[in-house]
């Protein structure tokens, strides 16, 4: 059956169950992934060029979610192209003791051989693995392949070999019951970008943290999914910007410091940031580099 994009997009909205069974704790909630790009070590930054006040959050490059986390929002809406990962959120909100219990299983069991087991499985696709099933070996294989890198080939098979972690640090309950509360108050989405922030209106706040603009043609690292983000993509982000901001929506924007970048977004005000990076292949290229914050005042 042929669904509509739309539909398509609508159908994987994730709303809570009648009789799910809500997590309680206190604890802050923080990302509970490794991910590349992730934000954490830019929050007081980002925080700095947030509205005090707003509507309903939304973020469509979702990825760690280090900003929503830190924000915790009392309504937002959240999407990713990475189906997988928006499944282990959506299983972390409303399944957060069943994915901890596959966890557990994991830990107990882990090894090299182990993980390389779980990694054919992963690739396999199996009919008879359930959405917690994935959530929880996308979890297992996130803490514990080479320097939490989660990289997919062309056919989206995961191609990260196992780390060298003596004791890896593979889940946190206390961390996961606390990003299932945070996770409960949004709407998850797979799809397009533009089609998760269709519904964003005066007074809401729009946080877009695409894959970058390489610095260098051999930079570009845009494979924790199976596509790719061209220039072509960057100026359709602007065009999408711009409209968001002229319905009077507050919009900000993580990038590459680049002359491209800052040609694109000329008219905005754009702010230079230094950001350490500390998950890369190579050991080399783990050090500050030059971001850009995009936002239009309001």
């Amino acid at each position: 059956m042929n669904i509509p994009r739309r539909a398509q997009l609508t159908a994987r909205r994730t709303l809570a169950p009648k009789r799910a069974k809500r997590a309680t704790t206190k604890t802050a909630p923080s990302p509970i992934i490794k991910w590349v790009g992730g934000k954490t070590r830019l929050l007081d930054e980002l925080n700095k060029r947030m509205p005090s006040s707003f509507g309903r959050y939304f973020e469509p490059f979702m990825g760690g979610g280090a900003l929503f986390f830190r924000t915790n929002p009392s309504r937002a809406v959240l999407g990713d192209h990475n189906a997988d990962l928006i499944n282990l959120y959506r299983c972390v909100a409303w399944d957060v003791d069943k994915v901890a219990r596959k966890l557990a299983a994991h830990k107990r069991n882990h090894c090299d051989e182990y993980y390389y087991k779980i990694r054919e499985r992963w690739n396999e696709r199996s009919s008879r693995q359930t959405d917690i099933d994935r959530a929880a070996q996308f979890l297992y294989m996130n803490k514990t392949c080479f320097n939490g890198l989660w990289r997919v080939n062309s056919k989206g098979g995961f191609n990260v070999p196992v780390g060298r972690y003596v004791n890896p640090a593979i889940y946190d309950l206390t961390g996961l019951r606390a990003a299932s509360l945070a996770l409960q108050k949004a709407e998850l989405y797979t799809g397009h970008y533009s089609k998760v922030v269709e519904e964003a209106k005066a007074g809401d706040f729009v946080y877009f943290d695409p894959p970058y603009h390489p610095l260098t043609a051999t930079a570009n690292f845009t494979s924790y999914t199976a596509g790719s983000f061209s220039e072509d993509d960057q100026r359709q982000l602007v065009d999408v910007a711009n409209e968001l901001a002229n319905k009077g929506c507050s919009v900000l924007l993580s990038n590459s410091d680049t002359p491209f970048i800052r040609d694109i977004y000329r008219g905005w005000k754009i702010d230079q940031v230094m950001c350490g990076r500390s998950i890369n292949s190579k050991a080399s290229a783990r050090g500050a580099v030059a971001e850009v914050m995009i936002y239009n005042p309001i």
